[in-house]
């Protein structure tokens, strides 16, 4: 019953822009510990982020770089079996520490939200992200921030535990396997169906701009780790991938029609997250079964 539970804000759509990092430690099923710290991501802030978490650029002026924290978050992190809901967090520290060439933290990384997805009946498909989770296990917390989402995600994790009677070890093995078929997916048209024992079923992803593959292997991409692909942005869009936007085509604008709806509807609350190609490739690795010798 011994883990850290982790969560990153970040300061853009590039996942490496990590501007906050808050830490859980949980043993014997009680939170034994915390840790929290701003961080200057030495890269600009997108408006659409600072409305999600509140962090600008004034307030991580003089705070420490990734770098000078990369020791903390070596003795906290190394050697433990570290959580966090979806990919996203895992993903953006591994950018993050690839970025100033720092060394890999050694840790073992279970994912939340599989968790619950294998847990929960009526989450298995939607509803299992952060806040949707802790409403249905009574836990409150503040949303975006860091340590407050950190926490929630140890919360997550042990009450999964406690409802499915499956421990820790017994879930890093679990999540690696298929969830079973839906029952029902949804009601909706959509561009390509996701694959049902994908470990990103139940996301609505869409792409905008130019990629560097082509967009029908994108989408395939996709589809093979779940995800339902849309042609446009919608109320049950989760993720938007950015590529090179064609200036010419953009009538004036900084950015695609998508990408101003996608940031529209985020601000209005809506769960959606914008990254970039290489994120999302980052992604569809991550989110593939991990082989397991019989």
């Amino acid at each position: 019953m011994d883990f850290v539970a982790i969560d990153v804000e970040t300061a853009n759509p590039d996942m490496a822009s990590i501007c906050q990092i808050g830490i859980a430690r949980f043993s014997g099923g009680e939170l034994i510990d915390e840790w929290v710290s701003l961080i200057d991501p030495e890269d600009h802030f997108d408006d659409v982020n600072v409305s999600i978490h509140g962090i600008c650029e004034e307030m991580v002026k003089g705070q420490p770089k990734l770098p000078e924290l990369a020791d903390k978050l070596h003795d906290l992190m190394d050697g433990t079996i570290t959580v966090c809901h979806t990919h996203f967090d895992r993903l953006a520290v591994a950018k993050a520490f690839n970025r100033y060439k720092l060394p890999a933290i050694a840790n073992t990384w279970l994912d939340s939200a599989r968790v619950v997805r294998r847990t929960w009946k009526d989450l298995s498909w939607r509803g299992y992200g952060l806040a949707s989770v802790c409403r249905k296990i009574g836990y409150e917390f503040k949303h975006h921030d860091a340590l407050e989402d950190a926490k929630a995600a140890g919360h997550v994790l042990l009450a999964a535990i406690q409802e499915s009677e499956t421990d820790l070890n017994g879930w890093l093995d679990r999540v690696n396997h298929p969830i079973g078929v839906p029952h029902q997916i949804g009601d909706r048209t959509i561009h390509r169906e996701g694959a049902a024992d994908g470990n990103l079923f139940g996301e609505v992803i869409v792409f905008t701009g130019t990629l560097e593959m082509p967009r029908s292997e994108a989408s395939a991409l996709a589809a093979s780790v779940g995800c339902h692909v849309d042609e446009g942005v919608t109320k049950h869009t989760t993720i938007l991938v950015v590529g090179d936007q064609d200036e010419w085509k953009l009538a004036g604008y900084k950015k695609s029609s998508k990408h101003r709806k996608a940031e529209q509807l985020a601000a209005c609350g809506q769960s959606i997250r914008i990254i970039l190609e290489e994120d999302f490739k980052a992604l569809v690795e991550s989110a593939k079964p991990v082989c397991v010798n019989p």
